[in-house]
C-alpha cells in the first residue's frame, strides 16, 4: 500500500513536473511572440525641403494640409526642433544620433555626403532587435559600396539616386512620373507618381511584414525641386499673391493625401495603434517663403510667403535655415494628446529617443551626441538636462571643415552667428538685431563653448570615405562626377549640367577591395542613353497636365584625348567621339587611392568624366 502510494505519488510528480516544463515552455513562447507583437511598429516620414511655416497648423493661413494637421493634434510637438541647414547632413544626423560633421556628411555633393563606413544607423539598430527594415524615397548618403541603404541595414530598398530626381546619379531623365529607381540593387521601372509610389510600395512592404515589428523610413524627394506635379495639386494654389511658388505647395498637398493614406491603412489594418508615427522635414523652407528685394537669397528677411516669422530659408545659419516640425503619436504608448515641447531638441535626438521608446538592445556603445527625448514627451524626471543645453548646427559645404563655418550656436533662447552676431529670440524673433556688443560676456562664454566642442569633433574629420571598387558587393562600380572631391564650392551637380556641357572634375576617393586587372569605362552620358560621347541629347517633351517643363537642349563637346590618373599610373589615348565610352585597362594592388579622369577638347579646356564605370575582371 506503501508502495503503491509512493508510485503513484512518483507519478504525479512526474505529470506534475512534465506540466510544469510544458507550461512554462509554453509561457515562454507565448512570451517570445508578444514580446515580438508588442515592440512597437516605426514609421519615420521625412519630407524634402518642407519648412516649419509650410504646414497650416503651424500658422500657415494659405496651405491645406488637413492630414499632417491632424497628425499634429494628436502627437507631441517639438516648436525648438533643429536640424542641419540642408538635405544629407540632416538625414545622417537622424539616422545615427550622432552630429553630421562627425558622420562625414556636411554636404549635399563633392564626396562629403557620402556617410562614413565606421558609422551604424538607424536601420542596424532596428535590424539587429528583430525589425523588418525598409526605406521608400531619397536616401542621400551615397549611392556606391558601402554607403548604400542596403550596406547600412534596409533590407527593402526602393529609391531613387542622388540628393534628388534629376540629378547625376539618378536614372537619365525621370521626372516624378512613370521613372526608373533602383529596388534591392536592380533598376526597375514604375509607373505613377513618385510620392504616390514611395507611398504604396511601403504600405505593401508593411502588409508583408505586419506580424513582426518594422521599421519603415518614408523619406520623400518632394517637395524638393524640380517643381514636377499633377496641376491638380498646384492649382488650387496658382495666381495668389502670397504664395511664391504653387508647385512647391501642391507637392506638399500631395505628400498631405499620401500621409492620409498612410493613417487610414494602419488603422483599417489595426497597426495605427502600436505604431510610433513621425513627421519632420529636413532643413527649412526651400520655396515656401520669398526674401525681400535686395537681401540675401539664403540670410535675409522674409517680404513673400510664410516662414512662421523666421529669418532665412533653407541652408541658411538664421532660425529659418534649421528650425523644422517634429510630430511623434504613438496610441499605445500614451502619446495621443497634442502637446507643445518648447525645449530646444535636435536631430541626432531622433535615434536616442527611439531607443528607449522601442526598448532597443544596443550591440555596442554607439556614443550618441543626441539625447532621449522622452522625459520630455512624458513630463518625468530628466527634463532639467534640456535646460542649459546648447545645439550646433552649420552649413559647411566645403572639402575641409572650418570653424564658425555657417554656423548656429544655441542655447535657449541665445543664437550666436558665425561667433559675431548675438540675437535674443525671446525679444527678437525675427533675429534683426545683433546684440553682440551689448553682452561681451556672453559672446566670450558661448565662443568658449564653441571652441571647445570644435576641439572635441574636429579630430573625426580625418576620417575618409572610400568608395570600393573590386568587392562583390558592387561589380561593376559606377562612380559620378556627383562625387568629385574639390576645393571648388560647387553647387549639386545636375542633368542639366550635363545637358551644357559644364566645365569642371575633381577626384574620387577609392580603396581597391582586391589586386587584380580593372577595366575603366570614361562617359560622358549615362550608360542608359546610349549616347556617344559627342551626341546632343534629346530634348524631353513636357508632359500635359503637369508642372513638367521641357528638359534644356544639351551641348556638343568635341572630345578628342581622354586621360586616367589611380595609383601613381597615368594613361592617356586618343579619343573615337561616336562611341559611348574610352576603356583604359590598369593593374591596381588592394588599397587605398585617388582617381582623377579628363575628357580634353578641341577648344583646349578639359573637364572630368561624369561616368566611369570600373569592373575587375575575372
Amino acid at each position: 500500500m506503501i508502495r503503491n502510494i509512493k508510485n503513484n505519488t512518483f507519478h504525479l510528480v512526474l505529470i506534475a513536473l512534465s506540466l510544469l516544463v510544458s507550461s512554462c515552455s509554453s509561457v515562454a513562447k507565448k512570451k517570445e511572440i508578444s514580446g515580438l507583437k508588442e515592440k512597437p511598429n516605426v514609421i519615420l516620414i521625412m519630407v524634402d525641403d518642407q519648412g516649419y511655416g509650410d504646414i497650416a497648423s503651424l500658422g500657415n493661413e494659405h496651405i491645406k494640409t488637413p492630414n499632417i494637421d491632424a497628425l499634429h493634434d494628436v502627437s507631441a510637438r517639438f516648436t525648438q526642433y533643429h536640424v542641419s541647414p540642408t538635405c544629407a547632413p540632416t538625414r545622417a544626423a537622424i539616422l545615427t544620433g550622432r552630429h553630421s560633421n562627425r558622420t562625414g556628411v556636411w554636404h549635399t555633393v563633392n564626396g562629403r555626403s557620402l556617410i562614413l563606413e565606421r558609422e551604424t544607423t538607424m536601420a542596424q539598430v532596428f535590424k539587429d532587435n528583430g525589425y523588418a527594415t525598409g526605406i521608400f524615397g531619397k536616401w542621400h548618403l551615397g549611392d556606391n559600396y558601402p554607403f548604400r541603404p542596403q550596406d547600412k541595414g534596409f533590407d527593402e530598398v526602393l529609391v531613387h539616386g542622388g540628393g534628388g530626381i534629376e540629378q547625376t546619379m539618378d536614372y537619365w531623365d525621370n521626372d516624378y512620373f512613370d521613372d526608373t529607381y533602383w529596388h534591392n540593387g536592380e533598376l526597375e521601372k514604375y509607373n505613377g507618381f513618385c510620392t504616390d509610389i514611395w507611398f504604396e510600395n511601403a504600405k505593401a512592404y508593411i502588409e508583408e511584414n505586419k506580424d513582426k515589428p518594422f521599421f519603415c523610413y518614408l523619406s520623400t524627394n518632394a517637395a524638393h525641386s524640380p517643381y514636377f506635379v499633377d496641376e491638380k495639386y498646384s492649382d488650387p494654389y496658382k495666381d495668389n499673391e502670397n504664395i511664391p511658388n504653387a508647385a512647391f505647395y501642391g507637392l506638399i498637398a500631395n505628400v498631405d493625401e499620401n500621409i492620409g493614406k498612410l493613417v487610414d491603412y494602419l488603422e483599417a489594418s489595426k497597426l495605427m495603434d502600436n505604431t510610433i508615427l513621425i513627421f519632420t522635414t529636413d532643413n527649412g523652407t526651400a520655396s515656401g517663403a520669398k526674401i525681400e528685394e535686395g537681401g540675401d537669397r539664403l540670410d535675409g528677411f522674409i517680404a513673400n510667403g510664410y516662414n512662421a516669422g523666421m529669418r532665412g530659408v533653407k541652408a541658411s545659419m538664421y532660425e529659418g535655415g534649421h528650425r523644422v516640425p517634429l510630430f511623434i503619436h504613438w496610441k499605445d504608448g500614451g502619446i495621443t494628446v497634442g502637446k507643445d515641447i518648447n525645449e530646444l531638441t535636435a536631430h541626432y535626438d531622433i535615434l536616442p529617443t527611439l531607443v528607449e521608446l522601442c526598448g532597443l538592445e544596443l550591440k555596442k556603445d554607439l556614443d550618441f551626441d543626441g539625447t532621449s527625448l522622452v522625459p520630455l514627451i512624458k513630463d518625468e524626471k530628466g527634463k532639467e538636462k534640456f535646460e542649459d543645453r546648447v545645439i550646433i548646427t552649420n552649413s559647411q559645404r566645403i572639402e575641409n571643415p572650418e570653424p564658425w563655418r555657417r554656423t548656429a550656436f544655441m542655447q535657449g533662447d541665445w543664437r550666436v552667428i558665425n561667433g559675431k552676431e548675438l540675437y535674443s529670440l525671446d525679444t527678437d524673433p525675427e533675429q534683426r538685431n545683433n546684440i553682440a556688443a551689448q553682452h561681451p560676456e556672453k559672446m566670450i562664454e558661448f565662443k568658449k563653448a564653441y571652441d571647445n566642442w570644435w576641439k572635441e569633433i574636429s579630430p573625426s574629420y580625418e576620417a575618409q570615405p572610400y568608395i570600393i571598387i573590386g568587392d562583390e558587393a558592387e561589380n561593376p562600380t559606377t562612380v559620378f562626377g556627383h562625387d568629385w572631391h574639390t576645393e571648388r564650392i560647387a553647387s549639386p551637380w545636375h542633368q542639366r549640367h550635363i545637358r551644357f556641357g559644364y566645365i569642371d572634375n575633381g577626384y574620387w576617393l577609392i580603396r581597391v577591395a582586391e589586386s587584380g586587372t580593372y577595366t575603366f569605362k570614361l562617359r560622358r552620358w549615362p550608360e542608359e542613353t546610349g549616347l556617344a560621347l559627342n551626341a546632343k541629347a534629346p530634348i524631353r517633351p513636357a508632359l500635359p497636365g503637369t508642372t513638367v517643363k521641357k528638359s534644356v537642349e544639351s551641348k556638343v563637346l568635341s572630345i578628342n584625348k581622354a586621360k586616367i590618373e589611380i595609383q601613381d599610373q597615368v594613361l592617356s589615348k586618343e579619343v573615337d567621339p561616336g562611341q559611348e565610352y574610352v576603356e583604359f585597362q590598369v593593374k591596381l594592388k588592394e588599397g587605398e587611392t585617388k582617381l582623377q579622369t579628363w575628357f580634353n577638347l578641341e577648344s583646349n579646356e578639359k573637364l572630368g568624366a561624369y561616368y566611369v564605370q570600373i569592373s575587375k575582371m575575372p
